[in-house]
C-alpha cells in the first residue's frame, strides 16, 4: 500500500458496482487539523444487516477504540442501516472503522470517551462520511436507474416511521412502479399498508418529488398528470408519506427496480 494509494483500494472492493465509492472529511481536533477517510462497496444484497456491504473508515485522529466504536454504533442507525437494494441480506458485510493516532503528533487531543466535547465537529465529520457512503450504494444498485429518498412523518414513533419506509422501499411494485416512471401512489399506500404498523387510510398524503398526489387517503384535487410525469423523469424521486398520526419521522434510501437487475442476478452463477 502506498499513501496514495486509496482510489486503488476503492477499486480493488468492487464487484458489480458500477464506481468506486469514496469519501472524506477534514476537520478540527482541538487545535489540530485530522482527516477522515472512507470508502464502500455494495451493489446488491444491500438491506440494513448490511448484507454484501464491505466499508473501511479510517481517521488520523487520536480516538480509542471504545470511543471510535460507539461514534460508528450510532452513525450508522441512520446512514448504512437506512439502506436497501433489494431487501436481501448476508453473512458477509463488514464495517471497519480504524484510528491510527497519528494527529496526535501534531497536537490533536487523545480522546478516550465518545461523549469528549471535543468531539461534535469530528462527530458531525464522521456521520457526514457514513451518510455518503451509503448514498453511494442506494445510488449504485444492480441496474439502478434512480435513487429514491422515503421519508415517513406523522407515524407514532420513529422506529414506526422506519418499518413503514422500509416496506415501500422493498416493495417490488413500488420499486418497479419507479423503473417506469410512474407515480402509481396506490402502491405506497399498499406497502404502508402491509407493514402492520398504525395508520388510516382517510389521513394519508403522498407526495413524489415535493408534488402532492394523495391527499386523506384520496387522490389530490390538484393533481396534474403531466407535472408528476415530469417529475418522475428525475435521476433521484423522492417519496414523501405523511401518516398524521404522531410525530414519528424516519428517511430510508432506496434505488428503482430494472430489468437489468435481473439480468445481473438472473445470468449470476456462484
Amino acid at each position: 500500500t502506498t499513501p496514495d494509494g486509496w482510489m486503488d483500494a476503492a477499486h480493488a472492493i468492487m464487484t458489480t458496482d458500477t464506481f468506486p465509492k469514496v469519501a472524506t472529511a477534514t476537520v478540527k481536533l482541538g487545535k489540530a487539523r485530522v482527516t477522515i477517510n472512507g470508502m464502500a462497496k455494495g451493489a446488491g444484497m444491500i438491506a440494513p444487516d448490511m448484507a454484501t456491504m464491505l466499508s473501511f473508515i479510517f481517521t488520523d485522529a487520536p480516538i480509542s477504540a471504545p470511543a471510535l466504536q460507539s461514534l460508528l454504533k450510532a452513525g450508522v442507525a441512520d446512514t448504512f442501516n437506512a439502506v436497501t437494494i433489494d431487501g436481501d441480506t448476508s453473512t458477509s458485510d463488514t464495517l471497519l472503522a480504524f484510528a491510527t493516532g497519528a494527529a496526535a503528533a501534531h497536537g490533536a487531543p487523545k480522546i478516550s470517551r465518545a461523549g469528549d466535547p471535543r468531539l461534535k465537529a469530528f462527530t458531525k465529520a464522521f456521520h457526514a462520511v457514513l451518510a455518503n457512503l451509503a448514498e453511494q450504494v442506494a445510488r449504485d444498485g444492480e441496474g439502478a436507474r434512480k435513487l429514491v429518498e422515503i421519508i415517513v412523518e406523522g407515524a407514532v414513533s420513529k422506529a414506526s416511521a422506519r418499518r413503514i419506509a422500509m416496506s415501500i422501499a422493498n416493495s417490488p411494485l413500488v420499486k418497479t412502479a419507479i423503473a417506469g416512471e410512474d407515480a402509481n401512489w396506490g402502491r405506497v399506500v399498499m406497502a404502508v399498508g402491509k407493514a402492520g404498523e398504525p395508520a388510516d387510510r382517510d389521513k394519508l398524503s403522498i407526495s413524489f418529488n415535493g408534488i402532492r398526489v394523495a391527499k386523506s387517503g384520496a387522490r389530490d384535487p390538484s393533481y396534474d398528470e403531466a407535472e408528476v410525469s415530469a417529475a418522475m423523469k428525475q435521476p433521484k424521486i423522492g417519496i414523501k408519506v405523511a401518516l398524521g398520526l404522531g410525530k414519528g419521522r424516519d428517511r430510508v434510501l432506496t434505488c428503482d427496480l430494472t430489468k437489468e437487475y435481473i439480468a445481473i442476478n438472473g445470468d449470476y452463477r456462484s
